[in-house]
C-alpha cells in the first residue's frame, strides 16, 4: 500500500472512531436524559394532598385531604418520605433543599425537565410555608409514624390519626427547623428569575425560620420524638444544621451576618458524628458525613465554592478535600467501602442514599475546582475534578445497570429493574382498578404476595443490593427495596450533569 493511500486509510479510520465515540456519547446522554426524567417523574408518586389537572403519575389520586386540621392550620400537601404514609419534615425539607441545589448547579442541563424539577420543588417549598405560616412554630411531622407502619394501606385510604407535631419555643427543634429554613432559601434562588415575588417570601420566610431555629435551641428529638423517632431521630445533634442553615443564606443574600455566623459557629462543630447503625449507636469522623440526619460535607462544599483560592477558604476547602479523600479507591485515607461490583457502601441501611448524596458532592466539588484550576490532594495521589467525576459516574452507571446482576435499581429504567418495592401504594390496587376502601389490615396480603408492585412508581430508586451486590427484590426487605425522596433529590443533579457531559474524560 502506497504512504498516499495508508494515510488516507488512517484518517479514514481515525473519523470512524471519533464517529463511533461520538454515537456513543449520545446514546448515554440520552440514557442519562430519560434517568433524570423518570428521577423527577418520581416524585409525583410521593406527593400527598390535592393533586394537580397536570399530574402525570395517573394511578396516584388526592390523599390526606385534612391534614392540619387537628392544630387548625393547612398542612395540605408535601411529600411523603417514602413507602409509607407519612410527612416527615426533616428529611422532606433536606429534599427540597437537594433538589434547589440540583437546579442551582445544573438546571441549565435539564432541558424541558427543568419545569417538572421546578414543580417539584414548589410542591415542597409550598408545604414548607404552610408548615411555618406561624412565627415561633415549625411543623416537624404529620401523621402518626406508629399507627401508620402498622397498617398496609393506601394513602388515599388513610384512617390512622394524622396527628400534627409541631416544635415551638418552649419545645425547640433547631434542626427540623434549620432545614426548613435551609431548603426555603435555596429554593429562592431557583425561583429569582422565575417568580420573583416568590421568591423574596421564600427567602424572608427561611430567615424567620433560621432566627427561630437559632434562638430557641433543641433537639426536636426531645420535643416530639414520639412523632420522628426513631425513623428519623438526629443523633448527632442541631449545630451541623443551623451552620448549614447560615451557609445557604449567606449564598442567597450575600449578607454579613451569615458570614459571622459561620465563622462563629464552625469551630463547634463536632469532630465526630454519632448515628444510628443496625439498632446500634456508632461515631464516625463528622467531615465526610453528608445526608438527611448530617450536613458537614456539604457544609464544606457549598461554601468552598464561594470562598476558593480566597483568604477564607479554610477550614472549608481543606475538609472538603479531606471529605474528597476518604471516596477515592486509591486514597490513603479512604474510609468507605466498594462492592465488587463497585457500589460505595457506608453502614446503615438504605445505602443508595449515600451512593446518590455523595456523588452529587463530588460533581458539584468538581465544577468549583475547574473554576479555579484546582486540585484535591490526597497523601501521594493527586485527584483532578475529573477523577471526582468518574468517580460519581462509576456510582450512576451501576446505579442504572453497569453493575453484576445487569439491574436497574431505578423503577421504570432499563429492562430489568424492581419489581417488588417495598412502597404502599405501589404494591397495592389503585384506585382506578379497586375504588373500594381498603382497610388498615386488609392490606396485609398485598404486602406479603411475591407478585410484582401493580403500580409502576417509575423513577423510585431503592435501597439498593448489598454489600456483595445482591439484591432479592423482596418487598417485606425495607432497607434494600424502599425508596425514598432522599435517594432521588440528589441524583437528579447528578443526571443533569451526565446528561451533558456523559464522558467525564473528554472534558
Amino acid at each position: 500500500m502506497a504512504s498516499g493511500e495508508r494515510n488516507s486509510m488512517i484518517t479514514l479510520l481515525t473519523l470512524l472512531l471519533l464517529l463511533g465515540m461520538a454515537m456513543l456519547d449520545r446514546v448515554a446522554s440520552q440514557n442519562y436524559g430519560d434517568a433524570l426524567s423518570k428521577c423527577i417523574l418520581f416524585f409525583e408518586g410521593q406527593r400527598s394532598g390535592k393533586l394537580p389537572p397536570n399530574q402525570r403519575m395517573n394511578w396516584r389520586k388526592d390523599s390526606a385531604l385534612r391534614d392540619g386540621f387537628d392544630i387548625g392550620m393547612n398542612l395540605v400537601g408535601g411529600y411523603y418520605d417514602a413507602g409509607d404514609n407519612v410527612k416527615f419534615n426533616f428529611p422532606m425539607a433536606f429534599s427540597t433543599t437537594m433538589l434547589a441545589w440540583s437546579v442551582i448547579e445544573f438546571g441549565q442541563f435539564m432541558g424541558s425537565d427543568l419545569q417538572y424539577a421546578l414543580d417539584s420543588i414548589r410542591w415542597g417549598t409550598d408545604y414548607l410555608l404552610e408548615a411555618t405560616k406561624f412565627p415561633g412554630k415549625v411543623t416537624a411531622a404529620v401523621g402518626d409514624p406508629n399507627a401508620d407502619h402498622n397498617c398496609w394501606q393506601r394513602p388515599e385510604d388513610m384512617d390512622t390519626p394524622r396527628t400534627s407535631y409541631v416544635v415551638n419555643q418552649t419545645h425547640p427543634g433547631s434542626e427540623v427547623s434549620a432545614e426548613t429554613a435551609a431548603a426555603l432559601a435555596a429554593s429562592s434562588l431557583v425561583f429569582e428569575s422565575a417568580d420573583k415575588k416568590y421568591s423574596i417570601v421564600l427567602v424572608n420566610r427561611a430567615k424567620q425560620v433560621f432566627d427561630f431555629a437559632d434562638m430557641f435551641r433543641g433537639n426536636y428529638k426531645d420535643s416530639v420524638g414520639q412523632g420522628v423517632c426513631p425513623f428519623y431521630c438526629d443523633y448527632d445533634g442541631y449545630v451541623d444544621e443551623l451552620i448549614w442553615g447560615a451557609a445557604w443564606l449567606f449564598k442567597v443574600t450575600n449578607e454579613q451576618k451569615y458570614w459571622d455566623y459561620l465563622q462563629r459557629n464552625i469551630p463547634r462543630l463536632p469532630k465526630k458524628v454519632t448515628t444510628l447503625v443496625d439498632g446500634q449507636l456508632q461515631a464516625s469522623a463528622s467531615f465526610a458525613e453528608f445526608g438527611w440526619d448530617a450536613k458537614y460535607a456539604g457544609i464544606n462544599v457549598l461554601v468552598s465554592g464561594l470562598v476558593m483560592n480566597s483568604n477564607n477558604s479554610n477550614p472549608y476547602v481543606l475538609q472538603a478535600g479531606k471529605f474528597v479523600c476518604t471516596l477515592l479507591p486509591e486514597s490513603p485515607s479512604k474510609s468507605v467501602s466498594y462492592s465488587p461490583g463497585g457500589l460505595l457502601f457506608k453502614p446503615g441501611g438504605s445505602n443508595m442514599q449515600h451512593a446518590t448524596s455523595l456523588s452529587f458532592l463530588l460533581v458539584v466539588y468538581a465544577q468549583y475546582l475547574k473554576k479555579h484550576n484546582g486540585a484535591v490532594p490526597c497523601g501521594n495521589v493527586n485527584a483532578e475534578p475529573s477523577r471526582l467525576e468518574q468517580i460519581a459516574k462509576g456510582q450512576v452507571d451501576y446505579i442504572l445497570g453497569k453493575n453484576p446482576l445487569s439491574m436497574s435499581y431505578m423503577v421504570g429504567f432499563g429492562q430489568k429493574f424492581p419489581q417488588r418495592i417495598h412502597h404502599r401504594a405501589a404494591s397495592l390496587p389503585s384506585i382506578g382498578n379497586h375504588p373500594e376502601h381498603i382497610k388498615c389490615k386488609d392490606g396485609t396480603p398485598y404486602f406479603q404476595t411475591k407478585n410484582p408492585n401493580p403500580n409502576l412508581l417509575t423513577g423510585a430508586i431503592v435501597g439498593g443490593p448489598d454489600e456483595k451486590d445482591q439484591f432479592p427484590d423482596n418487598r417485606m426487605n425495607a432497607p434494600q427495596s424502599e425508596p425514598t425522596t432522599y435517594i432521588n433529590a440528589p441524583f437528579v443533579g447528578v443526571l443533569a450533569y451526565f446528561k451533558a457531559f456523559p464522558n467525564p474524560q473528554a472534558i
